[in-house]
């Protein structure tokens, strides 16, 4: 993904910076203050993000530094929220993996199937472990897209 940011909409401010540099830290504006209204990904909120940079004497040069952190910090909370994603979508369809947490059984004395996740049971064993799985792959979809429709309407 990439990171737009309407150059537009910052408010730059320039103030002096203090430290050492003799005569020049008093009479030249060069730090820079970079606010920008950004909404957050993760919370829906607008919030203002604040970046000062007064790490060279050179007025543009700070502007720079001081864009590229703002890009940075905002592809980090754009990546968090993605990363975030995938890890909410890996819980889903993946359970603790514990041995309660059965996805499907497989009992050879009865010759059936059952799939715990929906509760499909197939008394075809040995069709199944030969391919005739079209059934149970059905099953799950509609499964899986009901689900889909009820998180929709949430």
């Amino acid at each position: 993904f990439e990171v737009n940011i309407n150059e537009g909409e910052i408010k730059w401010d320039t103030f002096r910076s203090s430290g050492a540099g003799g005569q020049n830290v008093n009479k030249v504006e060069s730090g820079v203050r970079a606010r920008y209204m950004w909404k957050n990904p993760n919370t829906g909120e607008v919030e203002e993000i604040l970046i000062e940079c007064t790490e060279t004497r050179d007025q543009p040069k700070n502007k720079e530094r001081a864009l590229a952190r703002l890009r940075t910090y905002i592809y980090d909370k754009e990546h968090q929220k993605y990363v975030d994603d995938i890890a909410n979508r890996r819980k889903t369809l993946v359970s603790t993996g514990d041995r309660s947490a059965k996805i499907r059984t497989y009992n050879f004395p009865q010759g059936r199937v059952t799939d715990h996740r929906i509760g499909m049971t197939v008394y075809d064993l040995p069709g199944f472990m030969g391919g005739n799985i079209q059934s149970m792959i059905d099953a799950l979809t509609v499964a899986e897209n009901a689900e889909k429709m009820k998180e929709n309407e949430l």
